[in-house]
C-alpha cells in the first residue's frame, strides 16, 4: 500500500499522487505492481524499492542515477507462532531520496515510522536531510524503548525463577537472549552506517545537521552498550541458574543415596532372619523383636552419622 503525505500549514495532509516535497510511505501489503509503477513514475531503480523485502538486509547506503538509498535496521515485535522464537526482531527500513521526494519502504509495520508520521506536521519537507535524521532518531528511540522492556521482562523472569525452576521461564529467557542477539547485530550495523554517513557526508549535511547526526551516533552507541550489558547479564544469569540447578540435583541425589543406605542395613538384617536355616535365638519368645530392634538401632546410628556429616 502506497501512502502520500504532504505538510500543508503545519498539518499532515494525505494526497492522492506524488508531488514535489511529498513524503511517500510504502507499507504492507506490498505489491509488485505498485513497485513497478512507482519506479517508472519517479525514475527510481526497482532494486531500491524491493530491498526492504529481505529481512536480513544490512544497514548501508548507495547512490545510483542521482537517487540516494539508505537502509537502516529498526526493532519490532515478533508475531511468530512458535514459542521458541525471539520476542523482538529487527527489520530494515528503506529510505530513498529522489530529486523532490523522500520515500520510505517498510516490509513490516513498525513504530518508528508511525512515530515519524505523528510528528510529520512539524517537519519541513524542503529539509529532507533533517527528515532522514529524524527517522534515524525514531529508530534509536525504538531501540532504547525495547531494551527497557527487555530488561523489565528479564527482571520478572528472574524473580519467578527464584521460586521455581519451570521450563516456561527458562524458555522465555532464551527468547529474550535471541532478541538481544538481533539487537546487538542491528545496532552495530546501524552505528557503522551513521559513522560512515558522518565521515563521507553522503547526505550533504550542514553544521547543525552534522551535530544532530553526531548526537544520534552517541545515542546508538549507548543503545549498543546497553544491549551488550543486558546480554552479558543474561548469560551470567543463565550460567548461575544452571549451576544452582546442578547443585540442587547433587543435593537431592546425595539425600536419596543416604536414605538408600539407611534402608539397606535393616533389609539386610531382615533378609538374614528370613532364611530357612537355623539362626540364633529363633526359639526364644522374643525372636520377632530381636531383628526389629536390631534394624532400628542400626538405622538410628547410621542416620545420626549422616546428620552429623550434614548429608541429610
Amino acid at each position: 500500500m502506497i501512502q502520500y503525505f504532504k505538510n500543508i500549514d503545519a498539518k499532515t495532509v494525505a494526497i492522492q499522487a506524488p508531488e514535489d516535497g511529498a513524503w511517500i510511505n510504502i507499507t504492507p501489503p506490498l505489491k509488485q505492481s505498485e513497485f513497478d509503477q512507482l519506479s517508472e513514475e519517479l525514475d527510481i531503480p526497482l532494486d531500491f524499492l524491493t530491498d526492504s523485502l529481505d529481512i536480513d538486509e544490512r544497514s548501508r547506503y548507495e547512490l545510483e542515477d542521482k537517487v540516494r538509498l539508505i537502509v537502516i535496521k529498526t526493532p519490532t515485535e515478533n508475531n511468530a507462532v512458535t514459542d521458541s522464537d525471539a520476542f523482538y526482531i529487527t527489520i530494515p527500513i528503506v529510505i530513498i531520496l529522489t530529486h523532490n521526494q523522500i520515500i520510505t519502504v517498510n516490509s513490516f509495520d513498525n513504530t518508528a515510522i508511525k512515530k515519524f508520521l505523528n510528528t510529520f506536521h512539524n517537519r519541513s519537507p524542503e529539509k529532507r536531510n533533517m527528515m532522514v535524521l529524524k527517522i534515524f532518531e525514531k529508530v534509536v528511540v525504538n531501540f532504547l524503548d525495547y531494551l527497557k522492556e527487555i530488561n523489565q521482562r528479564r527482571n520478572m523472569l528472574e524473580q519467578k525463577l527464584y521460586d521455581s525452576n519451570r521450563n516456561e521461564e527458562l524458555l522465555a529467557i532464551m527468547r529474550i537472549q535471541k532478541s538481544l542477539v538481533y539487537f546487538v547485530t542491528a545496532l552495530r550495523s546501524n552505528e557503522l552506517l551513521l559513522m560512515k554517513l558522518e565521515r563521507t557526508n553522503f547526505l550533504g549535511l550542514n553544521e547543525d545537521e552534522k551535530e544532530f547526526l553526531n548526537d544520534l551516533i552517541v545515542d546508538t552507541s549507548q543503545a549498543l552498550e546497553m544491549a551488550n550489558v543486558y546480554t552479558n547479564i543474561l548469560s551470567s544469569t543463565m550460567d548461575a541458574f544452571a549451576s544452582i540447578i546442578s547443585n540442587n540435583l547433587n543435593v537431592v541425589m546425595k539425600r536419596l543415596t543416604s536414605i538408600t543406605i539407611v534402608l539397606t542395613f535393616p533389609m539386610l538384617v531382615a533378609s538374614i532372619y528370613g532364611m530357612n536355616v537355623d539362626i540364633p535365638y529363633q526359639h526364644t519368645v522374643h525372636a520377632f523383636y530381636i531383628p526389629i530392634m536390631l534394624s532400628l538401632a542400626i538405622s538410628v546410628i547410621i542416620s545420626w552419622y549422616f546428620m552429623k556429616k550434614r548429608w541429610f
